[in-house]
Parts: C-alpha cells; structure tokens; sequence
C-alpha cells in the first residue's frame, strides 16, 4: 500500500520515511494518543479494511468449525439429559421445573427404576409440584444437592423416595466428567506462556503424563533412555 501511494506521489520518500506501521493504540490518559490512534487508522485505513475483511472470512470458517464441534459433543441424546438434569432444579423458585421433561427418566434411567416404580414415579411428580414447590422451607434453593439435603431434613426424600432417588443418580453426572475438567485444569499447568505454540500431539502427551502421574512414577527413566538408543 505504500508503495502504491508513493508511485502516485501520495507519499513523499526520504530517510527514515514511510517506515512499516502499525495502528495506534489509544491510552486511558493521553488525549494525544487518541490523535495518533486516529492518524494512524487514517494513513493504514485501506490496508486495515483488507486485513478485517480476511480475519471475518476466518472468524467465520472459525466458529462453522466450532459449531460442528459443539453438535458432536452435545448431539441430541446429550441435550436431552442435561434438560433432564437441569428439569428439578429448585434456582428462581422451581422456574425450570417441569414435570414432562422429567418424565425422560424412563430413557435415561431404565435400569433403577421398575416398571411399577416408573408409574408411581409420575403420581410422585404430580404431588411433589403442590407440595415441595410451595412449601415454606423449601424456598430460597440454588442447587439440586441444596434441594436434596433439604429433603432429607424435612423428611420428604421418605415421602417421595422415588424423586430423592432420581435427584441423586442427577448429582453423580459430574463424576463422568472429572477427567474432562482436571483435563482443563492440567492444560493451564502444562500450557504456559513459554510454551504457547505447543503443538496438539506433544500436548495431549504431555497432558496425560501429568494426569496419570501414579502410572508415570512407575516408569523407569533408564527404560526410556534404552528406547531412545535403540531408535538411533
């Protein structure tokens, strides 16, 4: 671009002129960095528009990539489990409460109930919606181990032993993804700053020899060092 307005006698040329710029950044206390961050975009305007117009193209292509990531890892069957999930929690007073979505229980948990106790499960629904819901000591809950505890304390979880059941096969779904969330926190660890452009293979590498270190103590150094010769 400089060289196109310096070919049109745009620009003048000369020592030390017509440097590669970059735009300015305006500072929270300097109006003056205000007026170059201005100038700047002035003198780069048509280069920046080129420049966004190629970050739109890939910011699309981006989040095309993430959706289809997303549609993989919550497909329709784990949609419908975190609505099950989600379907008694007593946050905003009972407002997600819903007894058609909690009655998916039969395909998501055939095996603890029996068929009669699946039955008795929808009349236990119908009258834990007048009572627990509109009951004094049962308000002002945020979670469903809250509102599990509360069952309990009140003696509900006896009266409606089949929701109490039901509430708690809910809280052992975070258990399925320990792994994936110490996952996470390992990649913080193991991702620093010096090694930002730490390719994905030697990543997860890494990741799983932090994660499974009881296996990785037990490995002997020497062994690998012997491999390592063998393969020259």
């Amino acid at each position: 671009e400089i060289e196109r307005l310096i070919s049109i006698d745009e620009l003048d040329t000369g020592s030390g002129v017509n440097q590669i710029g970059t735009l300015q950044w305006a500072g929270d206390t300097r109006w003056s960095s205000h007026f170059r961050s201005v100038s700047s975009l002035l003198r780069l305007y048509d280069p920046t528009c080129t420049v966004l117009s190629k970050i739109v193209d890939l910011y699309i292509a981006t989040i095309d990539s993430q959706l289809q990531e997303l549609n993989i890892r919550f497909n329709e069957h784990v949609v419908e489990l975190i609505i099950l999930s989600s379907a008694l929690n007593p946050k905003d007073g009972y407002r997600s409460f819903d007894c058609d979505k909690i009655n998916l229980v039969e395909k998501f948990y055939p095996l603890d109930f029996t068929d009669q106790e699946k039955i008795l499960f929808k009349c236990q629904l119908q009258h834990y919606q007048f009572d627990v819901i509109n009951h004094p000591d049962m308000q002002n809950l945020c979670t469903i181990a809250g509102l599990c505890r509360k069952l309990v304390e009140t003696g509900k979880s006896e009266i409606y032993y089949l929701i109490d059941r039901f509430l708690r096969l809910v809280l052992a779904l975070p258990v399925c993804t320990a792994t994936t969330e110490r996952a996470f926190s390992v990649m913080k660890i193991i991702k620093t700053r010096l090694r930002s452009k730490m390719e994905d293979n030697f990543l997860t590498n890494c990741l799983v020899v932090y994660i499974e270190q009881a296996i990785a103590k037990k490995i002997s150094v020497d062994k690998i060092i012997d491999d390592f010769y063998d393969m020259k």
